[in-house]
Parts: C-alpha cells; structure tokens; sequence
C-alpha cells in the first residue's frame, strides 16, 4: 500500500465507486425498478444523462429529509478501504476531490465523513421550499448531463495539480478520461464492461486501497 505520491490530485465518484449504493435509487422507493433501469442506461452510455436526469428526479420528488437518510446511508455503505484510501492520499499531500452526478447535499454528508473539505466536493444541488418539499434542481450543472464531468473538470477543475487520477465507475467517469491523466475503473461494486474497456488500469475491489498503487505514467 506504499505505492507513491506521484498523484498530486485524485478524483472520487460516489456512487458505486466511494458508497456501494446508488444513492438515486435508495430514494426511489415506489420507482425503484424503472430508475434502477435508468440509471444503468445511462451508466452503461446507452442513453445520455441528461435524458433521464430531471426525469429521475420527477418520479421521486425527495424531500430534504428522506435526501438526509440517503446521506447517511452513503457513510453506512462505504465501500471497504475508502476511509483509509482517502486518509493515506491526503497524508502524501494529494488533492482529493469528489466529482459525482449524485444529489450534493447527500454527497457532502460521505465526503465530510471522510474528512474531504466541502470544497473539494462537486455534485448538482437540489432546491427545497421552506417545509423541505423538492422544488427542482440545478438544471445549469454540467454534471447533470452526459460530457459533464469532462466539462467540469476542463472549466472548473482545471487548476487541479497534475498529475492527476480519476476513479469511477460510470459511462459519465469514462468521459472524462481526456480530461485527467488516468482514469481508473473500480469494478468492486459494479462492473461495467464498456467502462472497463476503456480504463487506464481496473480495480477489481472489494476494497479501495488498489488505488494507493496505481503509478503515474512513466514513474
């Protein structure tokens, strides 16, 4: 696990990827087949993101409260390794930064338990009325649509330090390989073999400590 430091930013997914669950579909409860198949579409790269994203959100209508348990539920549901993945990345002085399509105020409850600052956090917000009823959601985040990593990190991310190394699961991870300098596929909870394909490296789980191994390109 002493791998090397040659990563000055690592980028986590948090769906399948840091938490085993997929948080859209623990909310789903009534809708939870239909958005299962949603997602894996849109996962897998068969349909864009931005096709079933609001509609996702339009079935489900979260409340503050039930998003409040899918947070919890994240941190119940980490995947083995991730606390200490995170901690050791850190102690080497790397930058580690949450990219998810996942609903942010659930995200910020697993990356604070994992001791990542709210700043390094990157998801699509929701909005809420005074009695926390859905109100809709950011419809402006790239990270809603299909590309929208690749584009966050082109615009937003760009002062990251390089090298840098992403991890995930997803069709929307596998975008953004052009973006960074390798893109990892975790395959621990979910494996999804037009993403393994096109990975830099696979790591086949259950826990997240492999990635502590990976090496920079010609370290």
């Amino acid at each position: 696990m002493s791998g090397t430091p040659g990563f000055r930013t690592v980028i986590f997914d948090c769906d399948s990827t840091l938490s085993a669950i997929e948080g859209i579909e623990e909310l789903a409860v009534a809708h939870r087949e239909e958005i299962a198949r949603l997602t894996d579409l849109a996962m897998q790269g068969a349909v864009p993101l931005e096709e079933v994203y609001g509609r996702r959100l339009d079935l489900i209508r979260p409340s503050r409260q039930e998003v409040e348990r899918i947070g919890a539920l994240y941190v119940e549901r980490l995947v083995p390794g991730a606390l200490e993945t995170v901690r050791a990345l850190q102690a080497r002085g790397a930058v580690v930064q949450v990219l998810s399509g996942g609903v942010l105020p659930a995200v910020q409850v697993v990356a604070a338990a994992l001791g990542i600052p709210s700043d390094r956090v990157a998801a699509v917000d929701l909005h809420f009325d005074q009695d926390g009823a859905y109100r809709g959601y950011d419809r402006d985040s790239p990270l809603a649509r299909s590309g929208g990593k690749r584009q966050w990190m082109e615009q937003q991310g760009r002062n990251l330090p390089r090298p840098s190394l992403l991890v995930g699961d997803g069709a929307t991870d596998l975008e953004a390989r052009p973006a960074v300098d390798c893109f990892a596929a975790f395959t621990g909870v979910v494996h999804r073999e037009p993403v393994v394909r096109g990975a830099d490296v696979t790591l086949p789980g259950p826990s997240l400590t492999d990635v502590l191994a990976i090496r920079p390109r010609g370290a």
